[in-house]
C-alpha cells in the first residue's frame, strides 16, 4: 500500500495500481458520500471545464454550482436532502479532477472520507491488490500542490482501517506516517478540522456545517465506487 499526493500521484503511480482511493475530506469525497448515501449517481468532473454543462445535459443530470450561489453545490450540507436517483455532475478542483483522471488508469477507484473510511476499507478486495491511497490536497494560487492536513488525516484513517482488516498489507513509510497522524487526532477530529487551514477557510466563508459533516467518523456505510464514469454505492450492489 502506497500513499502519495495529488494529481501527480495519479499520473505517475495510477497505472501501477489495482485500487486507487481518493481522499478529499473538505469537501469532494464527503460530498460524494453524502450524495451516494441519498441514492444519487455522481459523475466527477474536472474543475472549470467548459464542457461541464453539456456533459450534464447529455446525462439528464444536475450540474453542481458554486457554494455561494446556494442550491446544489460542492458543499456537503447542500446535498443532504437530495432526492433518490438524482443524477449529479460534481466538478471539483482537487478530488473531482483526480477521480476523473483516475478512471483512465484501469484501476478500481473509490472516494473515501472520514465518514465512510471503514465502509470503503471493508469493501476493498483482500487478495493482495496494489493499493494507492491519494490524499488530494489543495492548490496554491500558482497551481502548485498544498498538502492539506485534513486529507492526510482522512487518508490515514483509510490506511489504518485497511491494515486492521488485513495485516498482510505492506505499508510505505508515507502510508505509515499518515496512519500515525490520524491516530494522533482521532479523539478530536472536529476540533482539528476546524483549526486546520482548509477548515478555517470554509468557516470564514460561512460553511462551518460542512466541516462538522466531514469530521463525522464512521457514520456512513456507503462505498462510492467509480463505474462507467459515475460513482455508485458498491455496498448496495453487493446487497442486491
Amino acid at each position: 500500500m502506497r500513499l502519495e499526493w495529488g494529481r501527480e500521484a495519479i499520473g505517475s503511480l495510477g497505472p501501477l495500481a489495482d485500487v486507487i482511493i481518493v481522499v478529499d475530506t473538505l469537501s469532494f469525497s464527503t460530498a460524494v458520500d453524502v450524495s451516494v448515501s441519498a441514492g444519487a449517481q455522481v459523475w466527477p468532473f474536472r474543475w472549470q471545464d467548459a464542457r461541464a454543462q453539456a456533459f450534464a445535459r447529455e446525462r439528464g443530470a444536475v450540474l453542481a454550482g458554486s457554494r455561494e450561489a446556494g442550491g446544489i453545490s460542492l458543499s456537503p450540507s447542500s446535498l443532504l436532502n437530495l432526492a433518490p436517483n438524482t443524477r449529479l455532475v460534481l466538478p471539483s478542483p482537487n478530488g473531482g479532477t483526480l477521480c476523473a483522471a483516475a478512471q483512465d488508469t484501469g484501476a478500481k477507484v473509490y472516494a473515501a472520507c472520514l465518514r465512510n473510511a471503514e465502509a470503503v476499507a471493508v469493501q476493498v478486495p483482500k487478495n493482495r491488490e496494489r493499493v494507492l491511497v491519494v490524499p488530494a490536497g489543495e492548490r496554491w494560487t500558482d497551481g502548485t500542490l498544498r498538502p492539506a492536513l485534513e486529507d492526510q488525516i482522512g487518508a490515514g484513517a483509510v490506511v489504518h482501517l485497511l491494515r486492521s482488516g488485513d495485516s498482510r498489507y505492506s505499508l510505505s513509510p508515507e502510508a505509515q506516517a499518515a496512519e500515525a497522524v490520524f491516530l494522533s487526532v482521532q479523539a478530536h477530529l472536529e476540533d482539528t478540522l476546524k483549526a486546520c487551514s482548509s477548515g478555517r477557510e470554509l468557516m470564514l466563508r460561512g460553511f462551518a456545517g460542512d466541516v462538522t459533516l466531514a469530521a463525522q467518523f464512521g457514520v456512513s456505510r456507503t462505498v462510492p465506487l467509480l463505474m462507467d464514469g459515475s460513482f455508485v454505492n458498491a455496498a448496495a450492489l453487493l446487497d442486491s
